[in-house]
């Protein structure tokens, strides 16, 4: 009697493809289309970053020998960075205006504004609507000029002090962090604003007059429902607003041109009076690699706030 041997699974036309690699096959098709981006971005973005590290670990220069063919000096500009005594004064500055004007200033400026818009008259919505979004659309270089004018000795601020009695001050030279961060706060407010304003729409009115029927405070459906549901846009607007505001030039250049001395000096102007003034850019592109990577910690920080939550 002849026995028939069924062939092994691994024999099977097919067998050793489970369905997680035929899911996997499917999703590569699905993610071809995208190819164009990434190449894209690969050339445009990657191709920039690289360049720019390799030039921190070169001497080139605007003048000189080195003008004319850069040498390599492995991690010589980090050293003398880390050795230099402008560049920790310069990280804490760019902290400081960091969280003062983007993390706190605009985020809660935006969020307390969207919120009483919300409850506001149409007059009164339009009105501080119109004024708020002005100071965003605006180029950055005439609102830089309109703050300088506003913080000036003779401008604007000082102007109205004295109207109503007050003493002014010489504002850029005395308080130039201070300017500074709240122009950058007026700057940007209008951005938070309106993700804030897209974001409480999503909101079901339901759910917060459920609570307020329940005996619930306005400030605890503020902080116990308000906020936790629309956690992903408050992530999504700090991540957005921390980089724009970690690249800041323009501004702080006009208005106070990195001084008194190095008082309101950041990293990007830092970076730009090493590379551009002192003609040392190696010395600059490295300052500007460790604003990369602030940026990148911060935006990995974010991006994980972003993460769906899994049971």
């Amino acid at each position: 009697m002849t026995v028939t041997q069924t062939p092994p699974t691994s024999a099977r036309p097919g067998a050793g493809r489970t369905p997680r690699a035929r899911r996997g096959g499917r999703e590569f098709a699905r993610g071809i289309p995208l190819l164009p981006a990434v190449v894209l971005l690969a050339i445009f973005l990657a191709g920039p970053v690289i360049t720019s590290f390799y030039g921190s670990l070169t001497n080139s220069s605007l003048t000189g020998a080195a003008a004319q063919g850069s040498e390599f000096v492995g991690l010589q500009n980090y050293i003398d960075l880390f050795q230099d005594e402008d560049f920790p004064k310069s990280v804490v500055l760019t902290l400081v205006f960091l969280i003062a004007s983007a993390i706190i200033g605009q985020n809660v400026l935006g969020l307390g504004l969207a919120i009483l818009m919300r409850s506001a008259n149409r007059f009164v919505r339009t009105t501080v609507g119109t004024v708020v979004v002005v100071a965003w659309v605006l180029p950055e270089i005439v609102a830089s000029f309109a703050a300088y004018a506003f913080f000036a000795d003779e401008g604007t601020l000082n102007t109205l002090l004295g109207m109503v009695g007050g003493t002014g001050a010489n504002w850029l030279y005395e308080y130039p962090m201070l300017s500074v961060i709240l122009a950058n706060i007026w700057r940007g407010a209008a951005f938070s604003m309106l993700v804030y304003s897209a974001a409480l729409n999503d909101v079901p009115p339901e759910i917060t007059e459920s609570a307020e029927v329940d005996g619930a405070r306005g400030w605890q459906r503020l902080v116990f429902i308000t906020l936790p549901m629309i956690r992903r846009s408050i992530s999504t607007n700090l991540m957005l607003t921390t980089l724009q505001t970690l690249s800041v030039f323009t501004l702080i250049f006009v208005m106070t041109g990195g001084g008194p001395g190095t008082d309101s000096s950041t990293l990007p102007l830092l970076a730009y009076q090493e590379a551009f003034r002192f003609s040392e850019l190696g010395f600059g592109t490295a300052i500007a690699t460790i604003m990369l990577l602030v940026g990148a910690i911060f935006s990995i920080a974010y991006i994980r706030a972003l993460k769906p939550e899994v049971d």
